[in-house]
């Protein structure tokens, strides 16, 4: 009880020092327990806890709205909101219950008396159900016959939040996919214009999309880290360990706290900003380890295709064009507008049995978007060169994994332009395709 009263009181300060964006929980809660079992509710004013105590469910209002919404947070930063249940549905009375209905849902009522749903799981049916909050931050439904099959859990529908054991990616046998989406605004979490998740289609990346259109992306997971994101090795050490899943049955990207680190989120705030967050327990506020997009030069396709960005060079707007290539439209250049790219100075000479052409080494980059490239992680790297170099469409390629040290394993071949391609601190390095004339002037 006492660790109930202790949240409640953490919401009245954070109010008066940050009423614009803060949540509201307007009542301690009545009983301490991490389930919900049938025949039992959570009014407003009531929460669930889970067994370690380091997340609450409950009511809340964002800011200074009125409007009510279930959700979970962390116990000890009330205002860090990570799942929503009723995000598109918000209560207009203090009089909401969160119930489980006779076929084994969880259903949020309005407790106007109508019996008016305003959300619910739609789990499978099952005559008896109960709900947990896990430890992990996870709201989980179970048969309580005592089957452990999982029937229902709010990992599996993300709000704007990617906590320790959640994920982004695709379910290949049904279909399903983990994203992330932003607020609205700071006090409306309805889905908003920003969504994160993982385009699975060549090697995983996490991507984010703006309405539908892709604004920036982390870079091909390379087996230590995302390309373009090698700060995540000052933070893999002690805080987290990436767990990327590619297999028959599901591509998914997520990751695990290790033991005795700090609470941490990964957050899509509506302006679009993707945060690393870590709480700090001495001055009991979060410290920011990574925020995306960093700089000009992580706005996808800047510099347009075979373009090279480069954000110690902000004069130019940062972009290039890679060796051997120039602008293909000199006057938008001009204008600082690379968006149209580059094109190639010397045709290639590749016959059906026979080239001249070769390879120029880029080095310290985040990899191209790999949406259209073919990857095989099962040949060298040595194997990769002269698969490329007998298919006159390979354009450049790369290693797939850079663990092990040396010069990598597996292979990425691109055939089509080299698209959104910038300079990073330990990037990896791609061989370019140019033809012999081009080579000396590498």
């Amino acid at each position: 009880m006492a660790k109930a009263t202790t949240g409640i009181c953490l919401v009245d300060v954070i109010l008066f020092s940050f009423f614009l964006v803060a949540p509201r929980a307007f009542a301690a809660a009545a009983a301490v327990t991490d389930t919900l079992r049938g025949g039992r509710n959570i009014t407003d004013g009531e929460t669930l806890v889970s067994a370690d105590g380091t997340f609450t469910l409950g009511f809340f209002s964002p800011g200074v709205s009125a409007k009510r919404y279930l959700g979970i947070w962390f116990t000890v930063s009330p205002d860090a909101v990570c799942w929503v249940a009723n995000r598109d549905s918000p209560l207009n009375v203090t009089s909401g219950v969160l119930a489980i209905s006779d076929a084994g849902s969880l259903v949020l009522l309005d407790g106007s008396g109508g019996g008016h749903v305003a959300w619910s799981s739609n789990s499978p049916y099952a005559a008896s159900v109960e709900a947990r909050l896990s430890n992990s931050g996870n709201l989980v439904v179970r048969d309580a016959s005592g089957s452990t099959t999982t029937l229902w859990q709010s990992f599996d529908h993300p709000s704007n939040t990617l906590l320790p054991g959640m994920k982004m990616g695709k379910n290949l046998w049904t279909g399903a996919e983990w994203d992330l989406t932003s607020w609205r605004s700071p006090v409306d979490p309805a889905p908003g214009s920003y969504r994160r998740g993982l385009d699975t289609s060549g090697i995983p990346d996490v991507v984010l999309w703006q309405d539908g259109v892709e604004r920036y992306r982390s870079g091909p997971w390379n087996g230590r880290w995302f390309s373009g994101n090698p700060e995540a090795a000052t933070y893999t050490t002690n805080l987290i360990t990436f767990q990327v899943t590619v297999s028959p049955g599901e591509i998914s990207y997520g990751y695990v706290s290790k033991p005795g680190a700090p609470l941490t989120r990964s957050v899509v705030l509506d302006t679009g900003v993707v945060k690393r967050l870590v709480w700090e327990a001495t001055s009991r506020t979060w410290q920011t380890y990574f925020q995306g997009p960093r700089d000009l030069c992580d706005a996808y396709a800047k510099c347009g295709a075979f373009g090279l960005c480069d954000a110690n060079e902000p004069s130019t707007s940062g972009c290039g064009c890679l060796r051997g290539f120039s602008p293909t439209s000199p006057a938008a250049w001009a204008m600082k507008d690379a968006s149209g790219g580059c094109r190639r100075n010397v045709p290639l000479r590749c016959g059906n049995t026979t080239t001249t052409d070769g390879f120029a080494l880029v080095q310290g980059v985040k990899l191209p978007d790999t949406h259209n490239a073919s990857v095989d992680t099962g040949i060298t790297v040595e194997e990769c060169r002269a698969r490329c170099v007998a298919n006159c469409s390979c354009l450049a390629y790369a290693a797939a994994d850079i663990r092990g040290g040396g010069g990598g394993s597996g292979c990425v071949i691109w055939t089509g332009g080299s698209v959104d391609l910038r300079y990073v601190d330990q990037g990896q390095g791609l061989f370019l395709r140019l033809a012999e004339s081009e080579l000396g002037m590498c």
